[in-house]
């Protein structure tokens, strides 16, 4: 499906434009900015250095065994985790700062730790936000064959048993990104006429990819063979370690706001879905343990998807706040808020969905 022909229904909008005047209203009144505070860049810097200080220590030697390499390399799976869901991904919504140059070098940080910030703002910002659980064109729930995200996605014998080894594929997802998956995209998003709506050339994407994974393959694979006294094939799996962690926590963060029994996945009809974006959004996005506030800071304030979906430009620092705002008007016009007590919750809720994916071919809701 082509993502230019779907198209949203524009009735019923009187919930967002409401709601859209509370939140104007609420940072006003409390007088403070959308966007980070001091406390976002505390954390960034904290983020930043839970990810390079184990490098650090790693090159230095001072803890050679092997067992000790394996606990930095952990500590820095949940560090490059980390950088992904509480830097790079408010930055490259445009909500870190009013700045734009500050949004793009923190964005940035998406490169430096191995992934694509240009792929990301279209995978992400473009495709999933805007076209959220629509199969063909929002590409988070487009792993087509192994995978079933969807029930529009053809089911295969192997879905069956999904909800097992989802896990195991879910810590590929970064390794995946650093390996192939990124040039690949490029060219996919270059054909689909993407590429220059983010302001570049594909040849300047490329040239500028290429760069980033080479200097990204030598300070985290080549430096550590010469420096570590390890072998080679050691540090190359402990390498693949750090992915998986980083990789098995982004996916298991993401997926449950999305990849479950609430979400709706409507087909357009005629091009045109029933709903309108903000309401769309309602139906298809689940936040998940709202109280756990330490987790809540770890991971960007990502379990209020519904926040982060509904005002993307907003930092997340703000979004438990807006919940109690957004919660409350979407009662007001009898609308939904899915939301999880706690995050086993979510996840077995997700594993619940990838079971009923693999086992039925159910109808859903053309809402």
């Amino acid at each position: 499906m082509d993502y230019k022909s779907v198209k949203f229904n524009t009735n019923n909008s009187e919930f967002f434009a409401t709601l859209n005047a509370r939140v104007r209203l609420y940072f006003k009144d409390k007088n403070v900015s959308r966007y980070a505070n001091t406390n976002m860049v505390l954390k960034s810097i904290f983020m930043i250095l839970l990810y390079f200080v184990p490098y650090i220590l790693l090159l230095s030697n001072v803890l050679p065994n092997i067992w000790w390499m394996l606990f930095l390399y952990l500590i820095m799976g949940f560090g490059k985790a980390g950088i992904g869901l509480s830097i790079m991904h408010d930055a490259n919504h445009g909500s870190y700062s009013k700045n734009k140059t500050i949004n793009n070098i923190m964005g940035y940080m998406m490169n430096i730790v191995g992934g694509s910030a240009l792929n990301w703002k279209i995978q992400h910002n473009v495709l999933h936000h805007t076209y959220t659980n629509i199969e063909g064109v929002d590409e988070d729930i487009a792993i087509h064959g192994i995978m079933r995200f969807s029930p529009h996605e053809k089911r295969r014998a192997i879905h069956r048993v999904q909800y097992i080894y989802a896990w195991f594929l879910y810590g590929l997802l970064t390794l995946s990104w650093a390996l192939t998956k990124d040039y690949k995209q490029l060219i996919r998003y270059n054909k689909m006429g993407l590429i220059e709506a983010q302001g570049t050339t594909f040849t300047k994407a490329m040239i500028n990819l290429i760069i980033s994974k080479v200097l990204y393959y030598l300070y985290m694979v080549v430096i550590p063979i010469i420096v570590l006294p390890i072998a080679w094939w050691q540090v190359l799996l402990l390498f693949v370690f750090m992915h998986f962690i980083a990789g098995l926590t982004l996916s298991c963060i993401f997926q449950p706001a999305h990849v479950v029994p609430e979400s709706e996945y409507p087909l357009p009809e005629g091009g045109v879905l029933s709903n309108n974006w903000a309401i769309h959004q309602l139906y298809n996005t689940t936040n998940f343990a709202p109280k756990s506030r330490l987790f809540s800071w770890y991971i960007g304030g990502l379990n209020y998807q519904i926040e982060h979906h509904l005002f993307p430009n907003i930092s997340h620092v703000h979004y438990k706040k807006l919940s109690e705002i957004v919660k409350q008007t979407a009662s007001e016009f009898n609308l939904p808020y899915n939301s999880q007590s706690n995050f086993v919750m979510a996840l077995w809720s997700h594993a619940k969905m990838l079971y009923m994916l693999g086992i039925n071919d159910y109808g859903v809701s053309s809402r």
